[in-house]
C-alpha cells in the first residue's frame, strides 16, 4: 500500500475475561515488527486501557477523528476485536472501510481491505 499512513492501535481491557490478551507492551512490540516487515509507515501509536464493550472510548475516538481528517488511511492492531466489541464502534470502522476513509487494517493474523 504505497502512500498509506497507518496508526498503530493497542488496547488491553481491564476486564477479567480479557486476561488472555497479550499485554500492551507485547502487542506494541509484535505490531512494530509486523509493520516494519510489511513496509507500513506508522505515523502515530495509540494505546488504550479500557474495555471496548461500550462506545465512547476516548483514545479510539481520537484515532478515528484523525483518520477522518486524512492523517492516516490504515490501522495496525493485534486483532479486530481490539478495535471494536460493540456495534456502534464496529459500524464506524465498517463505514470508514466502505467509504474508503480506511483503506487497510492489518492485524497480527489477517488483512482487511476496503470493500
Amino acid at each position: 500500500m504505497t502512500n498509506t499512513n497507518y496508526f498503530l492501535y493497542a488496547r488491553k481491557s481491564t476486564d477479567v475475561e480479557d486476561k488472555q490478551v497479550r499485554s500492551i507492551e507485547d502487542q506494541l512490540a509484535v505490531l512494530r515488527v509486523l509493520a516494519r516487515q510489511e513496509g507500513l509507515t506508522i505515523v502515530e501509536e495509540f494505546v488504550e486501557k479500557q474495555s471496548a464493550k461500550m462506545p465512547d472510548r476516548p483514545v479510539f475516538n481520537e484515532m478515528m477523528e484523525q483518520i477522518e481528517k486524512g492523517e492516516a488511511q490504515g490501522i495496525v492492531c493485534w486483532k479486530l476485536d481490539r478495535l471494536a466489541r460493540n456495534p456502534i464502534d464496529a459500524a464506524r470502522v465498517q463505514w470508514f472501510l466502505q467509504q474508503s476513509v480506511i483503506l487497510h487494517i492489518k492485524t497480527n493474523d489477517r488483512t482487511t481491505m476496503l470493500y
